[in-house]
């Protein structure tokens, strides 16, 4: 059979009003304990027994948790009347706006203006925050710097495989051509005839793919014309 239940009610035994106390508390703060492991929660636990003995534990700090019962009291008691809720929202608006003014007069610092004011040892830290900034900012331009070159340099790569790829691929058809003109003309002599009559502007092509083609303009000639004075005379 199951254990009755027990009725709720002072224990008029000081001696079993004792035990039951210490068990109970045991159990309350071995509850505790358990609620702030499970649920990670933040418990503040105070007992006072009927002889006035502090019994009291906390998984962090006692006066924290107490700090943060009183502020989360006074933010609800806020929040229910609106005479306070309307101030909260005015302290908070006037926080924002001196962050703002602050932040602005830093800019504008930063900027190298409104500097009047500002003491031997503030324009030192000014000076040395900015060049820590643009210290920030060199490493950065090089970094990308040097992200770019590094992506041109396989890009060249790249272009460098394909054109030898293509100068295999003109030589094998060079060499197949050369094979079906022997078989047509059958010496090399009216091979070479059929290989400038196929490249009738005597174009060359280099045997080296890493040699380059350099292109010039020709200038042109200057045309001598008498001038209408030397001609009178």
């Amino acid at each position: 059979m199951g254990r009755g239940k027990i009725e709720i009610r002072r224990i008029d035994n000081s001696t079993s009003r004792q035990v039951t106390f210490s068990k109970r508390r045991k159990g309350l703060i071995k509850k505790a304990k358990e609620l702030t492991i499970l649920c990670d929660a933040q418990v503040g636990l105070v007992i006072f027994s009927s002889t006035g003995k502090l019994y009291e534990y906390s998984n962090t700090s006692m006066k924290s948790v107490i700090e943060r019962y009183n502020t989360s009291k006074e933010e609800h008691q806020q929040l229910l009347n609106p005479n306070s809720e309307a101030k909260f929202w005015q302290r908070e608006a006037e926080v924002l706006r001196h962050q703002l003014q602050t932040l602005q007069g830093n800019h504008r610092q930063m900027m190298g203006e409104q500097l009047s004011g500002l003491s031997v040892k503030n324009l030192q830290d000014l000076e040395n925050q900015l060049e820590m900034s643009v210290r920030c900012i060199r490493m950065k331009k090089e970094q990308i710097l040097t992200e770019e070159i590094q992506e041109l340099n396989q890009k060249g790569n790249s272009i460098h495989q394909e054109n030898l790829e293509l100068y295999k691929k003109v030589n094998l058809l060079r060499q197949e051509n050369t094979q079906l003109y022997k078989k047509v003309y059958g010496t090399s002599e009216m091979a070479a005839t059929s290989r400038d009559a196929f490249n009738p502007y005597g174009f060359h092509t280099s045997e080296d793919p890493q040699e380059l083609i350099q292109l010039q303009l020709s200038q042109p000639e200057q045309d001598t014309y008498e001038t209408s004075g030397s001609a009178s005379k």
